[in-house]
This record gives structure tokens, sequence and C-alpha cells, in this order.
């Protein structure tokens, strides 16, 4: 059916990049020249939206300018995959065109290159231009491959070590193997120790208590590693620099390990169990599932959980800095978000009779976390920024300098419409799409208090997928293209 403003498959908008001064094309939507024609196209005056609080909109590649007529000509729309749509994009001569398969081709000739030698991807034009379903899967899984053989040499030793340092601070673990690894790999459970605010030698134990707590827990085929916190106090698991050493831990894991990154969670025992409540909302992105066993919330909000199974495990008598109460106050606030969103918030509390050592008691949310697998691009996700920021939550971004703490945004997706139910504190969005979301061959809406901010096709591009791989170095969270929104301000 033809869409709003298209009169019919064959003449529906589609997207064309201009240069800008950020290296992200204002997007112009633009009606195709007839069959055989060049690129002197006409821009159709509905590009400029005014209405619904969107002041410009861009794509999400840094395409060279358009060239004349006398430097360019319009590529094979059926041969690009384009639906009937024509786009003129420069070759690295700047004179003639490439397809989609010339782009994929130029792509492995650079991947060929050794790494010390090669330019930056995304400044090459053949990763701006418009891929095909298969030829988009093949170019994120030949980037993978070679972002993966980069890691493979330049994490070994931290890997062999089992010690990670960024910066100022050193995380180093211990690794328990249980079970058989399944196909499509192993689960990672990533368990924080107990302690806090005491003497290393104090939470050195607590580190050897939360290995040999493996076999106990017991969880299915998977990897149990349990890091030694990098500093000796009471917030030692929630602190911002956990955020990067885990992401870091994660990665190497995948890549050393086999993990299958949408099979990750995140335990912890006491000051571990604060780490949890802290940690998982603010990377939840991170996670297929998180159990909090015998800690303190302390005020943190639980509502970017909307896709992370969640446990929660105090034991009844266990009234220090009233954990026994908050834990059951958040367990409350748990089943309102889910009434609210039955979609979301798979949760599981339990309050045994015990004091602080529930001894094992807290055992079953193993198994219930670990029968949820992450989805990397779920329907509806809700981002709360907390003290420690980040500039990418699912299939939403942010550049650089826009994270703040006490933003929000409700987001969320069916069939080919993108709502952006809430915004709060922001002026810049980006959205990011995979094929799991939409039918990138066909116009994707997105709206707004009930405006259509966006109508047209996202194009599939390189630029998009290496950036996302380089950005989480998880292969599972590569988007595909990406549309960037400023609004009016929130």
């Amino acid at each position: 059916m033809p869409q709003a403003g298209c009169s019919s498959e064959s003449d529906r908008p589609f997207i064309q990049g201009a240069a800008g001064d950020s290296g992200i094309n204002s997007v112009e939507v633009l009606e195709p020249p007839p069959t055989g024609g060049t690129s002197g196209v006409e821009t159709d005056s509905s590009a400029s939206i005014t209405d619904g609080g969107l002041v410009s909109l861009t794509d999400g590649g840094s395409q060279a300018p358009v060239q004349d007529d006398a430097d360019s000509k319009m590529i094979d729309s059926e041969a690009a995959g384009l639906d009937g749509r024509s786009e003129s994009v420069p070759t690295e001569s700047g004179v003639g065109v490439v397809t989609s398969a010339d782009a994929l081709r130029q792509l492995l000739d650079h991947l060929a290159i050794p790494v010390g030698s090669r330019g930056d991807i995304e400044s090459m034009p053949f990763a701006q231009v418009p891929l095909t379903r298969e030829d988009a899967e093949a170019a994120r899984a030949a980037l993978w491959q070679d972002l993966e053989e980069d890691l493979r040499a330049s994490r070994r030793a931290e890997h062999d070590a089992k010690s990670i340092t960024i910066g100022d601070y050193t995380l180093r673990y211990d690794t328990v193997v249980l079970g058989s690894e399944p196909p499509g790999g192993r689960s990672l459970f990533i368990t924080m120790h107990g302690g806090g605010n005491a003497p290393a030698s104090a939470n050195d134990s607590q580190w050897i208590n939360q290995i040999e707590l493996a076999t106990s827990y017991h969880p299915q085929d998977a990897l149990w590693v349990a890091p030694r916190a990098p500093t000796d106090d009471w917030n030692m698991w929630f602190k911002d620099h956990i955020d990067g050493l885990f992401d870091r831990l994660i990665t190497n894991m995948v890549v050393f390990e086999g993990i299958n990154s949408n099979k990750v969670y995140l335990t912890g025992y006491s000051a571990g169990g604060d780490g949890v409540y802290a940690l998982t909302p603010r990377t939840a992105d991170r996670w297929a599932g998180a159990a909090m066993s015998a800690g303190h919330p302390n005020g943190v909000s639980l509502a970017n959980l909307r896709n992370v199974a969640f446990a929660i495990y105090v034991g009844a008598n266990d009234s220090s800095y009233n954990r026994n109460t908050v834990g059951v106050e958040y367990a409350a606030k748990l089943d309102a978000l889910q009434a609210a969103d039955p979609g979301g918030y798979p949760h599981q509390a339990g309050f045994p009779l015990t004091s602080h050592w529930m001894n094992l008691q807290d055992q079953p949310s193993i198994p219930f976390i670990q029968g949820y697998t992450r989805d990397p691009a779920p329907n509806r996700v809700v981002w709360e920024q907390h003290p420690a920021t980040h500039s990418r939550f699912y299939w939403l971004a942010l550049d650089a300098g826009d994270e703040r703490e006490g933003t929000k945004v409700i987001a969320s997706y069916q069939g080919q419409t993108v709502s952006l139910e809430e915004i709060e504190g922001l002026n810049q969005l980006r959205v990011r799409f995979s094929e799991k979301m939409v039918d990138m061959d066909q116009p994707v809406t997105i709206v707004h208090d009930g405006n259509t901010l966006f109508e047209g096709h996202v194009r599939r591009n390189i630029a998009v997928i290496e950036r996302t791989l380089r950005e989480r170095e998880d292969p599972e969270m590569a988007y595909l293209g990406e549309l960037s929104l400023t609004l009016a301000s929130h």
C-alpha cells in the first residue's frame, strides 16, 4: 500500500545526504528522477518539517557532497536493492558510481590492508553507499571478524593474566567453567563479592568465597567469572570506572571464550548486591538477567530494567541498613512497573527466614535469570540516565557531550513505526535500526507527541555498522542504519 505522501511504490521518497559541519548529513527527502535520469533532482518541500518540535533531521553516514551531473550519474536501483529508488554516490575518485555489491567488495579489499596502513573506514566513500540486506549482513560479519582479530592480538596478554587495567584501576578475576559448551556459546556469569569499606585482606577473603560459590549456585553450561573489586570502598562495585572494566571483561570473554553475548548475567552478594542494584539499571543493555542477594539499593531507580530479568533475595531478618524492608519495597516497585507495562520487568523475589547469610536459599535466582536471553533490539526501552552516564542504550544513542544525569527517553516500535513516547532533558537523539526491528527495505515512520517527525527509508550502510560494532564490541549490538533527530528543548 502506498505510504502517506507517496503516490505509488515506484515513486516513494528516498534519503539523500548532503554534507554537514558535524560530519553527519542533513537529510533531504527527494523524489527520484525518471528512469535513466541524472542526479539533478528537485528537493521535495515536505523535507522542511517544523511541526512536532522537529528542528532538523540527519542521516547516519558522513557522505561527501553529491557531485554535479558532469561528475556523477544515478546507480541502477534494482542492482542496489533499493526497491525502485535511485541514489547518486561518488566513488573514491569522485567520478562514477558504486552499487551495494561494489561497496562490499571495496570494504573487503580495505580490510585486507594491514591495520596500521588503513584509513578510517567511516571516511571512505564506500562506507556511505546504501546496502542490500544480504550485503549489509556480509559487511557486518566481515567487520566483526576484523574487529575480533584485532582484539585477539591486542588483548591476549591481559586475558591470559586475568587482569584488566583501564586508567588507574585494575580488575583481577578468576574463573570456573561449569558444564559443557552448548551450540551458540556458554552463558557468562559475572559475580561480585561482598566486603566493602574494609581492609584489603577482608575483601580478598570475600572474593575467594565468591569464586567457590560457583559450584553451589551452579549455573548451567556457564563460565563463572569472579572479579576482585579494584578498590576497598563501600561503593566499590558501582563507581564509574566499573562500567568500562565490565564492558571490556564481557568483550574479552566473547572473543576468547566464545561466550554468547545475549546470555550474560550479573550477580552479587552483600556489597556485591549493592552493586547489582546500582549497576544493572545504568548498563541494562549488557545483561540478560541479574540476581541481587543481601544488598541495599541506596535509592536507585529500577525503571531501566524493562528488558532484564531481575531477582531480589534478602533474608527476612537481615535488618542492618533495613535491607529486608527495603528489599520488600523494591520488589513491590517491580510489581508496579510490570503492572503498568505487562510486556516487561520480569522479576522474582524471595525473603527466606534467615539473617544476612541466606545459606544458599537465594540459589533459585540463578535458574530464574538464566531462563532469559537478552533481546538486543527490544520493542520498548526505558532509558533514565544515572550518575554514571552513557552515550548509547539498546537502539538509542546520543552525541558526545549530550550524556547528562536526569534525562529520560521512553521509546518503542511496532511494525514500521517508532514512537518516542517520552523525552525529558534532551534536544537530540539518535535512533538506530536493524532488520530485527523493522523491514529496512520499506519506509519507516517516527512519531512524537502525535506528530510525524520522519517518514521514509533509512539506508543500511557500512559507516553505521562499523561505528556501532566499535562502540560496543558486541556482534549482537551492531546496527545497520540510523537517524539523528534534533528536537525542540524538552
